[in-house]
């Protein structure tokens, strides 16, 4: 890895002052309306130990779809290969919480990070326990991966999520109705609700995610969180439908998976060499973080980062 890690994040988060508040925060949450757009943060953590920060690096932010991610992985350890019976693995090419393709494909969603796959991916986590019971054992995983005991679910948001997720009902119940979700809907989406509400920092974040760019191996605790095949299957999924429907210009443009949230951060994978989280509210017409989009394309290239 070259030696200038922290002069090149130093250099990216300087040319990205000028581009503070660029696009437009998720202004149908309430919650994160309110959110300053001008805020920036990155933060990078290398398998051999190193960190690299600029900005509002440790400023904790909602984590919202990148929390699809963990909650995959817990998923995998539960149910294995059997999943993907539940729950497809392509590209969805529409919006997020698209519910026509959902009809056509009669109930079975195209992928775990569009909402439908997610909720069906929680109804999974949730599977055998109380709601309290799956939500408790999401944000702890959280806690142990990014070493943050004190990282905890912003109740505010979760709340707002709750009054204003009619769309993410209309899902769910449409798949209840294809029984492709075993739990009842107002649980399995008070569960979905909270996962997506965690505060993160970029650190902490960056640090969650590591074990996927060492096969499935925290490379500094040395525990194994998911086996090196469910590793590269979420990495894979990550690369092309981890930006919703502009997943492609993402990996044209970056070259690396990654995973975007409404909550403007983006978590990216650099195999065998880093994890990277950025966050800027400000969200592009895809709903993905305008800015961090860009300091991650100068960041992937000026490092050499990619998987191509």
């Amino acid at each position: 890895m070259p030696a200038d890690l922290a002069d090149v994040v130093a250099e990216v988060g300087g040319e990205m002052e000028a581009h503070r508040g660029a696009g437009h925060v998720a202004d149908y949450i309430p919650a994160l309306a309110r959110v300053d757009a001008r805020r920036f943060g990155l933060a990078v953590v290398t398998c051999d130990g190193r960190t690299a920060e600029y900005g509002d690096a440790w400023v904790p932010f909602s984590i919202q779809s990148i929390s699809k991610v963990f909650t995959l992985t817990l998923a995998l350890h539960r149910q294995g290969e059997a999943l993907w019976a539940r729950v497809g693995r392509e590209p969805s090419g529409s919006r997020f919480n698209s519910i026509v393709q959902l009809e056509a494909e009669r109930g079975v969603p195209r992928n775990p990070f569009i909402n439908a796959g997610a909720i069906v991916v929680t109804d999974v986590v949730l599977d055998g326990r109380a709601c309290d019971a799956a939500v408790a054992d999401i944000r702890d995983t959280l806690r142990e991966l990014a070493e943050a005991p004190n990282l905890d679910i912003d109740t505010e948001v979760a709340r707002s999520e709750a009054a204003t997720g009619f769309r993410n009902y209309a899902l769910a119940n449409f798949m209840r109705g294809f029984d492709n979700l075993k739990h009842p809907v107002e649980d399995v989406l008070q569960t979905y609700f909270n996962q997506c509400a965690l505060r993160i920092t970029c650190r902490q974040l960056a640090r969650a995610g590591l074990f996927l760019a060492a096969e499935g191996l925290d490379p500094l605790s040395g525990r194994r969180v998911v086996s090196a095949e469910h590793a590269r299957r979420i990495n894979a999924i990550m690369m092309t439908c981890g930006h919703y429907d502009a997943s492609g210009d993402f990996a044209f443009r970056v070259g690396l998976p990654g995973k975007s949230g409404v909550g403007g951060g983006i978590l990216t994978v650099v195999p065998d060499q880093a994890a990277i989280a950025i966050w800027s509210p400000g969200l592009n017409e895809a709903g993905n973080s305008q800015v961090g989009t860009m300091a991650l394309e100068r960041l992937a290239s000026r490092m050499r980062w990619s998987v191509f």
